[in-house]
């Protein structure tokens, strides 16, 4: 992960913003930034917004073989994924740090907590068992990546269902949602991370830090907790020493908060099935916010239609008929017509220019009775028929010049180019008399 570094002059204004108990966003020193949780059509399926940050959850089942040394227990999986998406710091295809610590993080929040029962995903002990699968997405990078995470995993598994089956002999028969109602998964406690940064080596404490305070902090201290105020992990980096009272201090407001944010993760999945009960509108479509793009809004005013006829009828008995008008059409050229009045047709028209080549172009055709034929040289008269035609290397054309009262005849032309035009023509040769002999 490439961040880009912060200036000199950005990095001291955050210092100085937190030695003064003030924070960007607005927030006190112990503010959790706004939860928003927002479940899709399928079961298990669910984004956890806390501020800007956005979680995508995911968890699907499948039935495999257990492993070798827990025969009776299922298996329970955690993937977190950092797309360029969130964050363009984040790389594609490559195992970051960052990434690597948040993965082994939420295991041990949530798989070493032993917050899911395991035993009950056995199906055939040693041969069939439950594989839950959790995928997580970052989808935007605001700060405080973790919390998000374990609040989107265990509301995924929370809201879960997995397809109900049964066993006869050696035969296991798994059922479709439509033949039996899914099983939701067996859960013992919800335990959810909160994340504590510290300052100028511990002097400074903040909950919840963003994306920018992150990059100023000195050291991270990281609690999971369930509402029970049990701690089920806790992590330290940054190399910082921390005393006996701050992490006291600092699992104290982990309790406060952890038992909030149960209370609403509890609303959210009871108002979720209310809502699949009913048969009301459920989704990520639905959850989004119509918000208009229009500028002005214009508030609906009732309109009275109960006389509508009645006035139309009067309106159209005051008012005057039409005039009766026919129209005649002009003609200003063959195959052209107008009706009404409007401005006269010039298409047919030449311009000016036009009219003047039209005019002055006696030198460049020859105009036979009616017939006009172009041609770059002199065509002799009918009645110098026997006169030689003299030929060169330039280019030839055959002519057909058409005379009233006789038949075609053809004219083989040459085109002369203007270097041949131009050459001088050859001096004439004299010859020497030869001289008489004297007698």
């Amino acid at each position: 992960m490439k961040e880009t570094p912060l200036s000199n002059c950005e990095r001291r204004f955050l210092l100085r913003a937190i030695e003064e108990k003030k924070r960007l966003d607005g927030r006190q020193t112990y503010d959790y930034r706004s939860i928003k949780i927002s479940f899709g059509t399928d079961y298990g399926c669910c984004i956890v917004e806390l501020g800007k940050t956005r979680v995508l959850g995911q968890v699907s089942c499948e039935l495999v073989s257990p492993k070798l040394n827990r025969a009776t227990e299922g298996i329970l999986f955690f993937n977190l994924e950092l797309s360029q998406m969130a964050a363009p710091a984040f790389e594609p295809g490559r195992q970051s740090d960052l990434l690597v610590k948040l993965n082994r993080l939420l295991e041990r929040c949530l798989r070493n907590s032993k917050c899911i029962d395991t035993e009950s995903l056995c199906v055939v002990a040693g041969e069939k068992v439950w594989q839950i699968r959790v995928d997580l997405h970052l989808l935007n990078h605001d700060g405080n990546i973790i919390d998000a995470a374990s609040i989107a995993a265990i509301v995924a598994l929370c809201h879960f269902r997995r397809p109900d089956v049964s066993v006869q002999g050696d035969e296991v028969t798994l059922y479709t949602p439509e033949e039996r109602a899914p099983v939701p998964l067996s859960i013992h406690h919800m335990p959810i991370c909160v994340s504590f940064a510290f300052f100028q080596q511990g002097t400074f404490l903040l909950v919840d830090p963003s994306e920018r305070e992150e990059r100023v902090m000195d050291g991270l201290l990281v609690i999971a907790m369930n509402k029970h105020r049990e701690i089920c992990t806790l992590q330290s980096s940054g190399g910082i020493m921390l005393l006996n009272e701050q992490v006291l201090r600092c699992s104290k407001i982990a309790g406060v908060k952890v038992a909030e944010i149960t209370e609403l993760i509890q609303k959210a999945l009871e108002n979720d099935e209310k809502v699949r009960k009913e048969g009301g509108k459920f989704g990520f479509a639905e959850s989004i916010a119509n918000h208009r793009i229009t500028a002005f809004r214009m508030e609906k005013a009732p309109v009275d239609t109960s006389d509508v006829e009645e006035k139309a009828e009067e309106i159209i008995a005051e008012a005057a008929p039409p005039p009766e008008v026919v129209s005649n059409p002009v003609l200003w050229t063959p195959g052209t017509a107008q009706i009404g009045e409007g401005i006269e047709n010039s298409w047919g028209d030449l311009e000016d220019s036009e009219k003047e080549e039209e005019g002055g172009g006696s030198d460049e055709a020859i105009v036979l009775d009616s017939v006009r034929v172009a041609t770059d040289v002199d065509v002799p008269s009918a009645g110098s028929r026997d006169a030689p035609i003299v030929l060169s290397d330039s280019e030839e054309e055959d002519m057909i010049i058409l005379e009233p009262g006789k038949s075609p005849r053809k004219v083989r032309t040459q085109t002369i180019s203007a270097k041949q035009e131009k050459a001088p023509s050859k001096k004439p040769v004299k010859k020497r008399k030869k001289k008489r002999p004297a007698n």
